[in-house]
């Protein structure tokens, strides 16, 4: 028993069925068209094979549909005003195609006047990011010019510093020649300053 069950979980068992029922959807979805395509193609090759036993069978049917209705309304059921509807009257249709006419021209006219105003609006727009566009060049030319004279300033000002530094070692080393002491000068300015305040 347990051995059958097996067989029938398989992998091979499971792909064989889901084979099997693929086949049959795709034979029920292609096989009707499929059968009707090779009955007609059938019948026309018995047609062509044998038309001068079916002229002797069914004459050839001779009809003219387009003297008859396709809907006949009896005599008590039609309105007959919808007869009057369909004839021509010159005075009328005239009238009508001068309305129409009329119409259509006026329909361009409004569709003219909305894309004229439709490219004054774009070209309002356009001036309008174009002067935008100018003011920002303009402000991003001021900024550099700017940074440039803000470089160039702070480049001269390291440069004043630099020979400042070098004047004030220089002076140092002169003043320390001469006998001059950093502790005693600041013992100095310390007494100056204490006397200064009292």
């Amino acid at each position: 028993m347990a051995v059958n069950r097996l067989w029938i979980c398989s992998p091979a068992v499971v792909k064989l069925t889901l084979a099997l029922i693929a086949l049959c959807i795709a034979g029920y979805i292609v096989g009707p068209p499929l059968y009707w395509h090779l009955m007609e193609g059938l019948a026309t090759v018995t047609r062509s094979s044998s038309s001068s036993s079916f002229s002797a069978i069914c004459p050839t049917c001779v009809c003219d549909c387009s003297s008859q209705p396709l809907l006949t309304i009896p005599e008590g059921l039609s309105n007959t005003s919808f007869a009057g509807c369909a004839k021509h009257e010159p005075g009328v249709s005239e009238d009508t195609e001068k309305r129409y006419a009329e119409l259509f021209s006026e329909e361009l006219r409004l569709r003219e006047a909305e894309a004229a105003e439709n490219q004054r609006r774009a070209d309002v727009a356009l001036l309008e990011s174009k002067k935008i566009t100018s003011q920002y060049q303009k402000e991003a030319e001021k900024c550099n010019s700017g940074m440039e004279t803000c470089e160039e300033a702070r480049e001269k000002a390291e440069a004043a510093l630099v020979a400042q530094k070098k004047l004030t070692a220089l002076w140092e080393v002169r003043a320390r020649k001469r006998g001059w002491n950093d502790g005693v000068a600041r013992n100095r300015g310390q007494s100056q300053g204490s006397v200064q305040s009292s």
